[in-house]
């Protein structure tokens, strides 16, 4: 979804598009009006996905998720983006929803949202105004906003942000070394096998989890084409791949306290948002520049923004004792993108007319200019709206009907993707658990080598068998776990 995410609402020529391109492991190609389109195989054939369509995938599944828990449809809701998401961001992002089945009434900023559950956390002990900093660095975004939160009020001063740095740049400085280092020790250089880099990329993800929890030194392991790849990598080196990123997250914070003209010695709070703040190298970079300040960890950082996506859907469902979120505008230059203001009047010469002029932006984002001749009284309004490279209504509506005519197959589809990804992520997970020393020095060899024989076994199957049903996947889990419980349990 984070690769998604990257994509809506920008063009395929994009410059961050084009650099990501060379590490994901699926096509992407120019569709219409220099749009992305991401090319899927099913059922044997090629298909071109716009990324609204993978957006509103992961949407309904949030939908049908809902919709379970409370025994009713859901067919309203709150979305959030990034801060910095420009307007066709925006309006993608709304037409995922749309495609979704859903009739979004809101989208909100992703560290407002933070904010708000920050601010129903803290409505009991708050006293007075406090000056929060929300730190929001996720998958593939990174957004700082400064607030202001006075009695359940947020009220944001600043925000800045990156649309394109987040933990898949992590990641892709981990695939790149490791990529680099198959290529010395085995002379293979895997960068153009989807399946291999897919691979890797997952045990680069959890490699960097595992190095987020303070661990200091992990091994990586991976099977693919016949090559068994075993390495290691120590946080000291992580943290030297990915210092100069680290360094740019502090680029926003500094930008957010200049425009809201306020020294680091007044936020009261740096509050952590997203997966990607766990990484003990940004923790303590954050805490050295605002001179040793205890970081926020209080909320959790992968559920805050949802969080508070409920809490704005909360306020606009008419809850009296919710926070209101507060926005503030701040004048700015006229013709800025970025910063409005108004009213401004023209102070015309002589004999042509006087203009009042006052621009309005809405809580999804969308600016409209209001125009007014003094003398006459005339008025007139344009809504500024960015719809070229956007989905038509008819391309919408072609979508959703596709959707509902797959909805079968699909559903099988995902129950044979759980039973692949569950014979996978066990292989995985004992292989790993082999490699712990403690564990490792307390079990047979005899044990060891049937165990790792029959994962070697499994994973060489899974390579051969991606189509496979998922009865069959099911049948060699059961296979691999008869080997692996019983042979574990001898040993605990």
């Amino acid at each position: 979804m984070a690769d998604a995410k990257r994509l809506i609402g920008r063009r395929f020529s994009d410059a961050s598009v084009q650099s990501d391109i060379k590490f994901w492991p699926f096509k992407v190609t120019p569709g219409p009006a220099d749009k992305p389109r991401i090319m899927v195989s099913y059922k044997g054939e090629e298909k071109q996905l716009a990324a609204e369509e993978i957006s509103s995938m992961v949407l309904v599944k949030m939908r049908e998720t809902a919709e379970a828990f409370l025994g009713t449809k859901v067919k309203n809701a709150v979305i959030t983006v990034p801060a910095y998401f420009n307007d066709s961001q925006r309006q993608a992002t709304k037409d995922a929803g749309a495609i979704a089945g859903l009739n979004v009434e809101h989208i909100i900023n992703e560290p407002t949202a933070a904010a708000l559950a920050y601010g129903m956390q803290q409505k009991r002990t708050n006293v007075g105004a406090k000056n929060v900093l929300i730190f929001d660095l996720g998958g593939g975004t990174f957004d700082v906003s400064l607030l202001t939160i006075e009695e359940g009020i947020v009220e944001v001063t600043a925000t800045a942000g990156h649309t394109h740095l987040g933990g898949e740049d992590f990641d892709n400085r981990l695939v790149d070394f490791f990529v680099q280092e198959i290529k010395r020790k085995h002379k293979q250089d895997i960068s153009g096998n989807a399946r291999a880099l897919k691979r890797l990329r997952t045990a680069c993800e959890r490699v960097k989890r595992d190095l987020s929890s303070m661990q200091t030194n992990l091994g990586i392991d991976c099977l693919f084409e016949g090559i068994d790849f075993c390495s290691t990598i120590t946080r000291a080196r992580f943290e030297e791949l990915n210092s100069d990123l680290f360094l740019k997250c502090l680029e926003p914070v500094k930008m957010c306290l200049s425009d809201a003209k306020m020294d680091k010695s007044s936020v009261h709070d740096v509050v952590l948002v997203g997966g990607s703040t766990r990484i003990p190298n940004v923790q303590k970079m954050l805490e050295d520049f605002f001179k040793g300040k205890e970081l926020r960890k209080g909320i959790n950082q992968d559920e805050a923004v949802a969080y508070g996506a409920a809490v704005q859907a909360a306020i606009l469902d008419d809850t009296p004792d919710g926070p209101k979120p507060k926005p503030r505008i701040r004048p700015g230059q006229a013709g800025d993108a970025h910063v409005y203001g108004g009213p401004w009047v023209n102070l015309a010469p002589m004999g042509v007319p006087v203009i009042k002029e006052c621009f309005e932006l809405d809580a999804n984002g969308i600016l409209s200019v209001f125009a007014e001749v003094l003398l006459t009284g005339q008025k007139t309004k344009i809504t500024l709206t960015n719809d070229k490279g956007r989905l038509s209504k008819e391309e919408i509506e072609k979508i959703v009907k596709e959707a509902e005519k797959y909805k079968a197959e699909d559903e099988k589809h995902r129950k044979k993707v759980e039973a692949k990804l569950a014979l996978e992520n066990y292989a995985y997970k004992i292989r790993n658990t082999l490699m712990n020393e403690k564990f490792n020095s307390k079990i047979p060899k005899a044990h060891e080598k049937k165990i790792q024989d029959a994962i070697v076994k499994a994973i060489y199957w899974l390579d051969r068998n991606q189509l496979a049903e998922a009865n069959e996947f099911e049948d060699k889990m059961m296979e691999l776990k008869s080997v692996c419980d019983a042979l574990m349990a001898k040993v605990h």
